[in-house]
C-alpha cells in the first residue's frame, strides 16, 4: 500500500492516510487501499482506529481527478464510495476516527461514518461543496445530517463556514477533544475498551441502533427486543452477568464530581 498504511496493534487495525503532501485528499486509488485495509481489518481485528499523517487527517475529495469526469462516471465513484464506508459503518467491528487539522469535506464524510470520534485541539470542519460548485457524495447527506441536521449542514455547504473543535463537539460531530497531538492514544484507548466487548454485542450496538432510530416506535422496541435476546443468549454474555454477580466486573469510572452524590 502506498496511500494507506495497516498496523495490527493488541488487536487494534490502526489504518493511517499517508498522503500527507495533498493533506491526505481521497484519490480513487486512496480509496481501493482504503476498502482493502477495511476488509484485512474484519478478519482480523476487534476494533480499528483511522487517523491521518502528517498535519490534516483528510482535506475531502481529490478534485484534481475528477475534472473530466462524466457525470456516469461520477456516479460510479460515489457508489465506490458508499460501498467502502458501508463496510466500515455497518461491519462487525468498531472503529474510532482520530482527527487533527482539516476535517473538510470527504474527509468529514468519512469520520461521520465511524463510530466514535476523537479530534484534538487543532482540528476543523468544513463541507465547501457549494463553495465550489459541486455537492457530496460519500454518503454525508445521509449520515453527517444524521448528526448534526439538515439545517447545520445547509448552512455549512451554501456559506462555507468553518467549525472549531468546539462547535463541532457542539453539533455531535465530536465525542471527544484531546489536547493537540493526543487524539490517537486517546482513540486507541477507547479501541482497548471496545475490544472487550462480546463481539455480538458490538455488531448489534453497529447496526441496530441507527435502524432502531429510523424506524417507527413499535417497530423498534420490537426489534429491540429480538436483538437484546439474542446477545443475551451467548456465552460472553452470561460470563459476563456472572462476572458482575459475583463481584468481580470491572467497575464503572465515575466522574470525580460525581464522586459521593446521591
Amino acid at each position: 500500500m502506498s496511500d494507506i498504511s495497516y498496523e495490527l496493534k493488541q488487536g487494534i487495525a490502526c489504518i493511517k492516510l499517508t498522503r500527507p503532501k495533498k493533506r491526505n485528499a481521497m484519490s480513487d486509488s486512496m480509496l481501493i487501499e482504503l476498502g482493502e485495509a477495511v476488509d484485512r481489518a474484519a478478519k482480523e481485528a476487534k476494533a480499528a482506529i483511522l487517523f491521518g499523517e502528517g498535519d490534516h487527517f483528510c482535506a475531502g475529495l481529490d478534485l484534481a481527478e475528477h475534472l473530466d469526469k462524466t457525470a456516469l462516471q461520477g456516479i460510479d465513484g460515489s457508489r465506490a464510495w458508499h460501498a467502502v464506508f458501508s463496510r466500515i459503518q455497518r461491519g462487525a467491528i468498531p472503529y474510532f476516527a482520530a482527527l487533527h487539522g482539516a476535517v473538510v469535506g470527504g474527509g468529514l464524510e468519512l469520520a461521520s461514518i465511524c463510530h466514535v470520534r476523537v479530534a484534538d485541539e487543532t482540528a476543523f470542519f468544513a463541507l465547501p461543496e457549494g463553495r465550489r460548485g459541486i455537492f457530496v457524495g460519500g454518503g454525508g447527506s445521509v449520515n453527517i445530517t444524521r448528526i448534526m441536521g439538515v439545517a447545520r449542514m445547509t448552512d455549512m455547504m451554501l456559506t462555507g463556514r468553518v467549525l472549531s473543535v468546539q462547535e463541532a463537539e457542539d453539533y455531535g460531530v465530536v465525542t471527544y477533544i484531546t489536547e493537540e497531538g493526543d487524539a490517537f492514544d486517546k482513540a486507541f484507548t477507547l479501541a482497548q475498551k471496545a475490544a472487550k466487548n462480546a463481539p455480538l454485542s458490538n455488531y448489534a450496538i453497529i447496526n441496530a441502533l441507527q435502524r432502531i432510530h429510523d424506524s417507527g416506535y413499535d417497530e423498534g422496541l420490537f426489534f429491540e427486543s429480538m436483538i437484546a435476546s439474542l446477545t443475551q443468549t451467548t456465552p460472553e454474555a452470561k460470563a459476563g452477568l456472572k462476572e458482575f454477580l459475583d463481584k468481580k466486573a470491572e467497575r464503572l469510572a465515575i466522574p470525580d464530581d460525581k464522586q459521593g452524590k446521591s
